[in-house]
């Protein structure tokens, strides 16, 4: 959507029983009652709004609405990511025919049958930036945790100060860049530096050391009401195979779980020794994502 559009908050793209619009601080209570139907399902969108509201200026971009009969029924995150939250067939369609032919995200993610839709729908409907992708993710197991973990943690784990401030960044990095294909201080690396630096000031950077050099690392990524998220999990390379990711995951889990009762994360399907650290740990699988990558 062009940059006109999206100040537009009054704009609509009508169906026969529904509308898009950009939503606004009068839209919260309806918001937060959405959100709060499936809490691990939306903890990223929810974290946002809990913290940020909709207005735009403090959200860092516009949500969209999809009203039907007059009743908001599904919301979708239009930012840096696009994320659609319970959102129906038709929810998509407005949501696709909204978008406009101008894509303003670098990745689409969610429920997998929601995300695929509404990227299929994108892609029909404007070609081009929105077709064009560079991977598609479309089996990524969402799992969680409200109980303590199965194995024994790693007790070396722990929350990362600025004290090791540049060698948790560079982990960082090495994490972004092997997890995603790109570098994430390409093209903006202060906005990354400073994204960082708020997880360790927060106390949602975890880590295992060795002397200065970071071994294994995990961060809180959202944060909402009873659920937190798990993201960046990152073990050194040279380290695979040894045993060494569930004990440290179990280690992530009791240092989240006195932030919220529940933790959750989502993984790659094919990265099967991941998947099966995690169920060591007792995470049991809740759902499944997708991911459109441009």
């Amino acid at each position: 959507m062009n940059e006109t559009a999206a100040m537009q908050g009054d704009q609509q793209v009508g169906r026969s029983t529904g509308a898009v619009r950009v939503l606004d601080r009068d839209d919260l209570a309806s918001t937060i009652r959405i959100l709060s139907a499936n809490p691990v399902e939306n903890v990223f969108v929810a974290a946002r709004v809990r913290s940020a509201g909709l207005d735009r200026s403090s959200l860092g971009c516009p949500m969209w609405g999809f009203e039907r009969n007059g009743v908001l029924r599904s919301v979708c995150h239009a930012g840096f990511n696009l994320v659609p939250v319970n959102a129906d067939a038709e929810a998509s369609a407005a949501f696709a025919e909204f978008a406009g032919q101008d894509r303003m995200c670098s990745s689409i993610f969610g429920p997998s049958s929601v995300v695929l839709n509404l990227w299929q729908r994108l892609s029909d409907r404007w070609g081009g930036c929105w077709a064009d992708v560079r991977e598609v993710r479309p089996r990524q197991p969402v799992l969680s945790i409200d109980a303590e973990p199965a194995v024994a943690a790693n007790p070396e784990v722990r929350r990362v100060t600025l004290e090791h401030w540049d060698a948790y960044f560079e982990a960082a990095v090495k994490m972004y860049t092997e997890e995603v294909g790109v570098s994430p201080i390409q093209g903006n690396a202060a906005g990354y530096r400073f994204y960082v630096r708020q997880l360790i000031t927060s106390g949602r950077a975890f880590a295992l050391f060795e002397g200065p050099r970071v071994l294994f690392k995990a961060d809180l990524g959202s944060v909402s009401g009873t659920v937190s998220q798990v993201q960046g999990v990152w073990l050194d390379p040279e380290l695979r195979g040894r045993g060494m990711a569930a004990p440290a995951m179990a280690a992530v889990v009791n240092l989240a779980r006195t932030v919220t009762p529940t933790v959750s994360l989502y993984v790659n399907d094919f990265n099967t020794p991941a998947r099966r650290a995690y169920l060591r740990v007792g995470f049991a699988p809740v759902g499944e994502f997708a991911t459109i990558l441009y």
